[in-house]
């Protein structure tokens, strides 16, 4: 038991004592310095879960967004060719009115035209027969033939005013 009595196993079981205390408070400043990093690092970590989950929140909605948007456009896509058929047809049944119209109008117009037509040959060739009996008539009778015919005319006429 000499080395209870030596002074460097003494000075050997201060420094194990001093180092054991030293690195138990070492520990326990360590241990405190990891927990409130691991703390810190947690709840970054929380943090960042979270907001990943709101990322992927908006993200979702976005996308949803898009998506009704490409159905709206669709939609608007569709009424539009709808509505530009419709437009073709009422555009087609309109120039086919209008040109039965016109047709009309045209065939109204030829019909008056050959009418008025006839009427002016009709009055035309009177005319002509007129003069052309005018003239025979000038021709064949003779002055006092005249004055007979004249003579006659006048007698007859009370008779066809009555």
């Amino acid at each position: 038991m000499e080395l209870l009595h030596d002074p460097e196993f003494w000075v050997l079981v201060g420094f194990l004592v001093f180092f054991v205390l030293l690195g138990r408070t070492f520990l326990k400043l360590l241990k405190s310095g990891l927990d409130s990093r691991a703390a810190k690092v947690q709840e970054q970590l929380n943090e960042a879960i979270q907001l990943r989950a709101e990322a992927q929140h908006v993200l979702d909605t976005y996308r949803a967004k898009q998506e009704q948007a490409v159905k709206d456009a669709a939609d608007i896509l569709e009424a539009a060719r709808a509505e530009a058929d419709r437009m073709r047809k009422e555009g087609e049944e309109s120039l086919k009115r209008s040109i039965a119209v016109r047709e009309a109008q045209a065939r109204d117009r030829i019909a008056l035209a050959e009418q008025t037509a006839t009427q002016s040959i009709k009055a035309i060739a009177a005319e002509i027969a007129i003069r052309a009996a005018t003239g025979l008539v000038a021709e064949s009778i003779d002055k006092a033939g005249a004055d007979a015919l004249v003579d006659q005319a006048i007698d007859d006429l009370p008779k066809r005013a009555a």
